[in-house]
């Protein structure tokens, strides 16, 4: 540790608590308040003076979005020649919940969510939700210049290969399938176009929706590579986004209902 941070640590209230943080992250701490809400579960709901329900959903919305412009970035620097298609597809594979919850187990943040239940497993990707909020947190104590140190040096650069992962595929359609299935989710593909360019090549275009609302599309070379192109756009505009989960919702109630 830098001997300026021994210094610091020595006038501060929590010492054992910003030594753990620092372990994870690297540097110290200004404001020790940000990282713990950053570890407390929606399941804790404890409320503030005003009687507002505080935990880490906020700084999750937060956290992702840095996470997706940092790890962009470093895609953009290490594949100097290859088109948006890799970067984008890569990308995805690095902010998936699977690869989050790891790299959260990796940090150990796993080992310091706070939660209620007796079953951690009740609570879907509590980990890697949980890094998505630290990140969140960083970003409002120090800022952005911090956030990228740690995503580079702390989080990818030492857990990730990534000419490995670019090359790793994945069943995009499968995880949304699996994803609906999960939350009874009405969900179905439509090949929209099909056609063959100058070059004599066929191409495809299919969409995809859930509970009747339009949610990705996607172009390929084959039905199959646009259904996957399809899926994956999927899978990233429902993430996060609970206004979208809602009208699932809605409109997966009004389904069972006219159908009983």
């Amino acid at each position: 540790m830098k001997i300026l941070d021994e210094i610091r640590l020595l006038f501060k209230t929590n010492r054992e608590s910003y030594r753990r943080f620092y372990a994870i992250l690297g540097f110290l701490p200004s404001d020790i308040k940000y990282y713990q809400l950053a570890l407390q579960h929606k399941s804790i709901r404890q409320k503030d003076d005003e009687d507002h329900i505080y935990n880490n959903e906020r700084m999750e919305f937060l956290g992702d979005a840095v996470i997706d412009t940092v790890v962009a970035a470093i895609l953009y620097d290490h594949f100097p020649t290859d088109r948006e298609g890799l970067l984008t597809s890569t990308r995805s594979k690095i902010v998936q919940r699977e690869t989050l919850d790891k790299l959260a187990v990796y940090l150990g943040l796993d080992k310091l969510v706070m939660y209620r239940s007796s079953r951690k497993d009740q609570f879907s990707h509590i980990n890697g939700n949980a890094l998505e909020a630290f990140v969140g947190a960083i970003f409002l104590d120090k800022g952005f210049k911090y956030c990228d140190f740690f995503i580079r040096q702390r989080m990818v650069g030492p857990y990730i290969n990534l000419d490995e992962i670019a090359t790793k595929v994945v069943n995009f359609k499968s995880k949304l399938i699996e994803w609906s299935q999960r939350r009874q989710m009405e969900l179905s593909f439509e090949l929209i176009e099909q056609k063959v360019d100058k070059k004599g090549n066929s191409t495809f275009s299919s969409s995809v929706q859930v509970e009747g609302i339009s949610i990705g599309s996607g172009i390929g070379h084959s039905k199959k590579e646009s259904q996957q192109r399809a899926a994956q756009d999927a899978l990233h505009k429902i993430k996060g986004d609970a206004e979208l989960l809602q009208r699932f919702v809605d409109n997966r109630n009004v389904r069972l209902e006219t159908s009983n």
